[in-house]
């Protein structure tokens, strides 16, 4: 049965923490719906209302179009381990594009400044609901590391090579919608 909360609560954030992967959900008017899934380690819950996730250079940047565009987010985590929960987060989010003052300073208050090889932008979810599911169907999994191929291809591109990456894939989505990236083109996101 399924449970909703207006805000995370201490129960919630320990479920959070605990987690090795999370999933993102985005969509605007017209596009195609991106599920994402996320190094949890990169997760981090900045209050009642409100968490971040630190987010690196990849493929496509489909969330930051859709948040420009719609704004609607939903963080979903699943445990894997233990007794079995769904959580879901839902509102919308914001994107703090890496170079910008907000960016520094949400990298310092949250991530304590530390910042991963290949890091783009923060993701931000203003918080509206907090849903929690019984899980029973989730399979249970052993978590036996984080894949290096990330942070490897990040850190072979170098500073300028991923600067010339993400201009190249990273300023619309799939659906040509731009994504504010890079952050001196950066319209401003819906409400």
């Amino acid at each position: 049965m399924a449970k909703q909360f207006a805000e995370i609560g201490k129960q919630h954030r320990d479920f959070i923490e605990r987690q090795h992967i999370f999933f993102t959900a985005s969509a605007a008017a017209g596009s195609r719906i991106n599920l994402s899934p996320k190094d949890a380690a990169s997760l981090r819950v900045l209050d009642e209302r409100r968490v971040a996730y630190l987010d690196c250079t990849g493929s496509g940047n489909e969330t930051s179009a859709h948040m420009l565009a719609d704004g609607r987010l939903t963080i979903m985590l699943c445990a894997f381990q233990g007794p079995p929960l769904i959580m879901r987060l839902y509102g919308h989010g914001t994107v703090q594009q890496r170079g910008t003052e907000a960016y520094a300073d949400l990298l310092a208050a949250a991530f304590d400044g530390e910042e991963p090889t290949g890091a783009r932008q923060i993701v931000v979810l203003d918080v509206e609901m907090v849903q929690t599911s019984c899980g029973y169907g989730v399979p249970l999994f052993d978590y036996v590391d984080e894949r290096p191929s990330l942070v490897r291809w990040a850190e072979a591109q170098g500073e300028a090579g991923l600067e010339a990456y993400r201009r190249a894939e990273n300023t619309v989505s799939i659906d040509g919608l731009p994504t504010g990236w890079p952050a001196e083109a950066s319209p401003t996101p819906a409400k």
